[in-house]
């Protein structure tokens, strides 16, 4: 993960009255000094799944988080995605959630080096 990433916990149990809900990851980033919420997703990334993970940053933000702290961090995870279905998902200027596709096998070394020429 980096520098400074605590584990917290994984299927956390979040009580919303008499509904619960379970987040994937949490940890804690001392050097950012904030919470990092992890969802990952083995499907297309849907707008349910976005505000899934809003709900959680905004649940930590509101109930978890020190008044000295950063804002929650929300990162989802996902088989493949749709950057427009994100776009209007989220509030404009959105930037404590990101959603990435992740990829189940390893590139070869001359995909890493076309991506890399390409930065």
């Amino acid at each position: 993960m980096g520098n400074g990433f605590s584990f917290v916990a994984r299927q956390k149990r979040i009580l919303l009255e008499d509904d619960e809900f379970f987040v994937d990851l949490v940890f804690y980033n001392r050097l950012l000094q904030c919470f990092v919420i992890i969802e990952i997703k083995t499907h297309k990334l849907t707008h349910q799944d976005v505000g899934q993970l809003q709900m959680y940053v905004n649940y930590y933000d509101r109930i978890e988080k020190l008044p000295h702290e950063n804002p929650t961090i929300g990162i989802l995870l996902c088989t493949d995605k749709n950057d427009t279905v994100v776009k209007f998902s989220l509030p404009e200027n959105e930037k404590q959630i990101v959603a990435s596709k992740y990829e189940l096998v390893l590139p070869t070394e001359k995909q890493l080096v076309e991506v890399i020429l390409k930065i």
